[in-house]
């Protein structure tokens, strides 16, 4: 019986680690940077020469894209060289 609810127990914390990095923020934040930071190059790279001129001049939404993308970049390079650590055990409890 002690060993069944032990193995649950044990189960349950692997999912529990496994759901934490899943849901990390660094994976959530840098994956839609990355997304959106595509999106707003590419329309950076089709903007009409008069679109250019409504912003001075300037690029905004290459420049903007190209910040977004390594800005995603770094938050999933962040995850990578810095993974969630998995939960710390509670100490056992003995009966002496």
């Amino acid at each position: 019986m002690t060993d069944d609810i032990q193995r649950e127990v044990t189960d349950l914390e692997g999912r529990s680690t496994t759901a934490a990095r899943i849901f990390d923020l660094r994976r959530i934040i840098g994956g839609l940077f990355v997304v959106y930071g595509i999106i707003v190059t590419i329309t950076g790279i089709t903007d009409s020469q008069a679109e250019i001129d409504k912003a001075q001049g300037i690029n905004i939404n290459l420049w903007t894209g190209i910040g977004m993308l390594l800005l995603g970049v770094f938050f999933l390079a962040w995850l990578w060289l810095r993974p969630t650590p998995p939960p710390v055990p509670p100490a056992e409890e003995t009966d002496d």
